[in-house]
């Protein structure tokens, strides 16, 4: 630090009306560069030239003086004047920490402020001074942490938020890039195989056409025969044409019936791609329009006595012994198969829910008919047993499809805890899905000629509709 010393004048005019007297201090400066804790934390020199007298001012007690200018070397604080203690006329080099005061030593020991706690006023200074110190290298230390914040973390963080938008870009363009080469390679196919099929078909109905032509035009030729015969050949020569008449019969009827055959059908199998069965889903599960079934609960009046239904009507238990008080008597409710539908009718839109299967070892989710018979414990009351009921079922650690008393056996990776159903009703499409990885369980199309309710079996612990 260098120390820069000015000369300035102080004048003071005589009480008398006398000349003035002029007091001359040398100033001093700082470099601004200089941090301020080190300015206040000493090495200042004051300096001060006195060319006349000191004037003075005396009144009476309660007045104020005028002192000297003078120097607390201790402290380092410069003060030009000096009060004096207004009950002892004495200089004010004590504070008073009980009243937060300047005092005298007087003050202290025999006046207003005996027995509170006082220092010197020096001591005093020091402290608060060492107190701005701190506060003030705190506050650089600060500024400095705030400049090294801005040009190197910011900057650094600057460059890494280009560099990952950069590669979070290149990953989504990849992604789609990908995905649009698969769903390209998909299309491709599907249309391809859609192709064959509608050519394996024309061509079935080039080949029924031409055989059904060419035995109609026989079947006309063999009929006019007959006509002719019947009508223009006597009776004598018809008597005795018996054997050629079978034989254009047996040649009539020769030709058969015809049917129709899956055959002249295109079939539906052909646009069956799981890759678009499960973006599908995607899509719809995670979009706007899907019909949400936070109303979906369980029907009171068609759950089986052999199941125990909870207060919110969303929980189904199997009850391993049965109630010694049956339920009422209700058309709906299932009496012999332990079974339960859904609240909620559906004939229209999409729609979706979950089913928390938990650790049930045997259970069935998926829909029926309203009609489906409730009563007995034949198979047109059994889930999956007849045509009228569609579920997957979960039974002996073996998951499968059930419709009409046939199984298609499934492959799960992992024993879900929850699985999901979506119903299409446009596309005529019901689907099975592990809601979690939303990876497709089974779908399977079917032209629905009702509405369906939601159908559930448990024969195992419990299950619960989450939503």
């Amino acid at each position: 630090m260098t120390e820069d010393f000015e000369t300035c004048d102080l004048t003071c005019s005589s009480p008398s009306g006398g000349p003035e007297e002029t007091l001359k201090v040398k100033s001093w400066s700082m470099e601004c560069e200089q941090p301020i804790f080190s300015a206040l934390g000493g090495g200042m020199k004051l300096q001060k030239t006195v060319d006349a007298p000191r004037p003075t001012m005396s009144g009476s007690p309660g007045k104020t003086s005028l002192a000297a200018a003078t120097s607390d070397t201790e402290s380092g604080i410069y003060s030009v004047e000096s009060e004096l203690c207004v009950d002892h006329e004495s200089e004010l080099d004590w504070f008073c920490g009980t009243e937060q005061k300047l005092i005298c030593s007087h003050c202290a020991t025999v006046g207003s402020c005996q027995g509170h706690t006082v220092t010197p006023l020096a001591t005093r200074v020091t402290r608060v001074r060492d107190k701005l110190v701190d506060v003030c290298e705190k506050m650089q230390l600060q500024a400095l942490r705030i400049e090294r914040f801005i040009e190197q973390t910011l900057a650094a963080k600057e460059q890494k938020l280009q560099a990952a938008a950069s590669r979070a870009r290149e990953q989504v363009l990849a992604q789609v890039s990908a995905a649009r080469e698969a769903l390209e390679e998909e299309e491709q196919r599907l249309l391809e195989e859609v192709q064959r099929e509608e050519e394996r078909v024309e061509q079935c109905l080039l080949t029924q056409r031409a055989h059904w032509g060419q035995a109609l035009t026989n079947l006309s030729q063999t009929r006019s025969r007959l006509v002719h015969t019947l009508t223009h050949t006597p009776d004598a020569q018809l008597v005795t044409s018996v054997q050629e008449i079978a034989e254009r019969v047996e040649e009539a009827e020769g030709v058969g019936e015809p049917c129709d055959t899956d055959q002249l059908s295109l079939n539906p199998c052909c646009t069956e791609s799981k890759l678009l069965r499960g973006l599908w889903a995607t899509a719809v599960l995670l979009g706007p329009n899907t019909s949400g079934s936070s109303c979906l609960k369980f029907d009171e009046r068609t759950v089986s006595p052999l199941l125990s239904l909870s207060e919110d009507f969303c929980t189904l238990t199997f009850l391993h012994k049965k109630p010694r008080q049956s339920p009422p008597y209700d058309p709906a409710r299932f009496d012999s198969w332990p079974n339960a539908l859904g609240s909620v009718s559906m004939s229209s839109g999409t729609h979706s829910w979950v089913v928390d299967v938990g650790q049930s070892g045997a259970f069935k989710v998926g829909v029926c008919y309203a009609s489906l018979e409730r009563k007995g414990s034949g198979n047109e009351a059994r889930l999956g047993h007849n045509s009228q009921s569609w579920v997957l079922s979960h039974y002996d650690g073996d998951y499968s499809f059930c419709h009409a008393g046939k199984k298609v056996p499934l492959q799960v990776a992992r024993r879900p805890e929850r699985v999901g159903l979506l119903l299409d009703w446009q596309s005529q499409t019901l689907l099975f899905y592990e809601p979690h990885s939303c990876a497709v369980l089974y779908s399977v199309s079917q032209n629905f000629s009702a509405p369906l309710l939601p159908a559930f079996a448990v024969t195992d612990r419990s299950i619960t509709i989450l939503h």
